[in-house]
């Protein structure tokens, strides 16, 4: 485990890889940073103040419109962003990836720039809160075309939303991929299942 602080506003980071998922969490002591506020690892904890700008709850589908340069700049895929918890302390979580894997450095230069973004846009509110940016995982959920692609070659598990001749779960070797759908080998006999047919589907073990 590795860790730093100082940066972005008076964070302390912290990087681990659990399950081979790659996270980083950087932990603020309130939502956006103004200027002639003290910096330091040591803070006298905040008292209550809004879950978002305004008072309101903050929108993840903005924050997703907010980050996705962020990330593509670094020159990956923004997968999620989910904010979780309330009153004192909020976390937020951000799922990345790309093609070929994510490293320590891909999610440190994106834990970094999205740290800056959210404190200059104020996106987050006063309330203190967590940024987490992580890998998938070997848990990942496949949802697109991209995702798939990624793991041809792969075992992975698939439910339809109806089931076929009396089957609806499949688990196999992922053969290929293309723009309607995906094939896969199980039990030695080729399945060809289209996006539309899937109701959710992840890599398996």
């Amino acid at each position: 485990m590795a860790a730093w602080s100082g940066y972005a506003r008076a964070r302390q980071a912290t990087v681990q890889v659990v399950d081979e998922e790659a996270v980083m969490r950087a932990d603020t002591r309130h939502g956006s940073s103004r200027p002639g506020r003290a910096r330091g690892r040591r803070e006298t904890p905040p008292t209550r103040r809004p879950a978002g700008p305004a008072g309101r709850d903050v929108d993840p589908a903005g924050l997703e419109r907010l980050l996705e340069p962020v990330v593509r700049a670094a020159g990956l895929d923004l997968e999620s962003v989910r904010v979780s918890g309330a009153g004192r302390r909020r976390l937020l979580r951000v799922v990345v990836d790309a093609d070929g894997g994510v490293d320590l450095d891909d999610i440190a230069l994106v834990s970094r720039e999205a740290s800056v973004r959210l404190d200059g846009t104020g996106a987050m509110g006063e309330a203190p809160y967590t940024l987490e940016v992580s890998s998938p995982g070997f848990d990942r959920v496949l949802r697109t075309q991209a995702h798939f692609g990624r793991f041809v070659g792969s075992r992975v598990f698939v439910e339809l939303k109806e089931p076929r001749a009396g089957r609806r779960r499949y688990t196999g070797k992922l053969l290929t991929v293309d723009e309607a759908g995906i094939a896969l080998e199980v039990d030695r006999e080729h399945v060809t299942v289209s996006f539309a047919e899937i109701g959710k589907a992840r890599l398996a073990s």
